[in-house]
């Protein structure tokens, strides 16, 4: 639901959004760059205060059923940018905050499977909204005077405040939380499962909280300035280049991404077995590459259709990074929750350069889109590699340490 109603006005686009609101030049691009100025400026705040309260589920619930609200009032183009910068503002603390929440049932090597069932559902919503976004634009255009972009922002709010209100019982709390679904046994288990992962690291475990202290050794910590440039809020109108009508572009999105969900599956469990984390999203940004010089090279319709199944291999690469994140930054919690946020801020920054990196005047080629696509996803090879090479000396010296005062093996980082 969080993607879904992020990404709706790409669907909305290709069936009268832009002329109702009497949108001109980058008018649009700009709709879709508010919402992540104000999911940059929550994220970390919202990570610090999940990590200082006791059911989260309650938070985190509340939050989707306000964004659900905003999502039904979008009209105007003035009142659409505010109400999307509110939407961006309550969003920030789904994703971060899931990801946080994960990474204290799980063990460092079980986080990259479970990352990519979280991380899948955006790949989903991608695919499924798609195919909804069709129906609802092919079928409800008129209906009660309201015309189809309309209505597709009417029903996507009115699902996100149902499931939000489920999500109350669904989503779990902290180990150390009293839950209804765990026995007492089993929540001992689930304890004593962190305290042992955490025992070769932990040397902050038990410090005391102090203010913002979280954010400011994140922020210290050079390691988290790292992430990717996506494609997703432009998917839909990369898939109209190829001269289909709205509904068929938008059901030709769905394929793509649901070989995306599919491929990230394998490949997470791969790098958890295998404990590689650099190659599983060195291999998966390659692809993404070849996708895009594909894209490029040609306007053959299904060559071009082809390459989009390339692209979504990007958004793999995108799971295994925030696993790779979850295991180095492991110290201590309110380090790690600020450093999840702040890594998925550093990242939201390029979403909002991205909003300006599509516009029509350069369809329906893309040439220039696609070159940028490339050379960050060069930018990040790079400098994963450089990440990968600073965790390989820190492990080295730790080793070496180990030996000269005969200690027994202790934490490492994985590569």
């Amino acid at each position: 639901m969080n993607y879904m109603d992020r990404s709706n006005a790409a669907a909305a686009r290709l069936r009268g959004f832009e002329e109702d609101l009497d949108m001109k030049g980058n008018q649009f691009n700009t709709l879709i760059s508010i919402l992540y100025v104000g999911y940059v400026l929550m994220q970390a705040p919202s990570n610090i205060f999940l990590d200082r309260i006791r059911r989260p589920s309650v938070y985190l619930s509340s939050c989707m059923a306000i964004w659900g609200a905003i999502t039904l009032f979008t009209g105007v183009y003035h009142a659409a940018l505010i109400l999307r910068f509110l939407l961006g503002f309550v969003e920030s603390a789904f994703f971060p905050g899931a990801v946080f929440l994960l990474s204290r049932w799980y063990k460092r090597n079980e986080l990259g499977l479970r990352t990519a069932l979280l991380t899948c559902g955006s790949s989903v919503s991608n695919a499924f909204s798609a195919l909804i976004a069709s129906g609802i634009l092919a079928s409800l255009d008129g209906t009660l005077g309201f015309t189809a972009w309309r209505w597709l922002f009417f029903v996507e709010g009115t699902l996100t405040i149902i499931v939000s209100v489920c999500a109350i019982w669904i989503l779990p709390d902290f180990p150390s939380t009293p839950s209804v679904w765990l026995s007492p046994d089993e929540q001992i288990l689930a304890k004593r499962r962190m305290e042992e992962d955490a025992a070769a690291e932990n040397e902050d475990q038990n410090k005391p909280v102090e203010g913002f202290s979280g954010v400011s050794e994140a922020f210290m910590d050079w390691r988290f300035h790292d992430r990717f440039f996506i494609i997703r809020q432009f998917f839909p109108t990369l898939s109209a280049t190829m001269g289909y009508n709205a509904t068929i572009s938008l059901l030709l999105c769905a394929p793509p991404w649901i070989l995306g969900t599919a491929t990230s599956f394998y490949v997470a469990r791969h790098s958890d077995v295998t404990g590689d984390r650099f190659w599983h999203i060195t291999g998966p940004l390659l692809v993404g590459v070849i996708g895009f010089m594909i894209a490029i090279s040609t306007m053959n319709t299904a060559v071009r259709y082809l390459s989009l199944f390339f692209m979504t291999q990007s958004s793999v690469a995108y799971v295994i990074f925030l696993t790779w994140a979850l295991n180095t930054f492991s110290q201590s919690q309110p380090k790690r929750a600020a450093a999840i946020a702040l890594i998925i801020s550093m990242g939201t920054f390029g979403n909002i350069g991205a909003s300006y990196f599509w516009p029509s005047s350069w369809g329906p080629s893309y040439v220039n889109s696609y070159l940028m696509c490339i050379l960050t996803s060069t930018i990040s090879i790079t400098m994963c590699w450089a990440f990968r090479g600073h965790l390989s000396r820190c492990n080295k010296a730790a080793e070496a340490e180990e030996h000269a005062q005969g200690l027994p093996i202790g934490f490492r980082y994985l590569l």
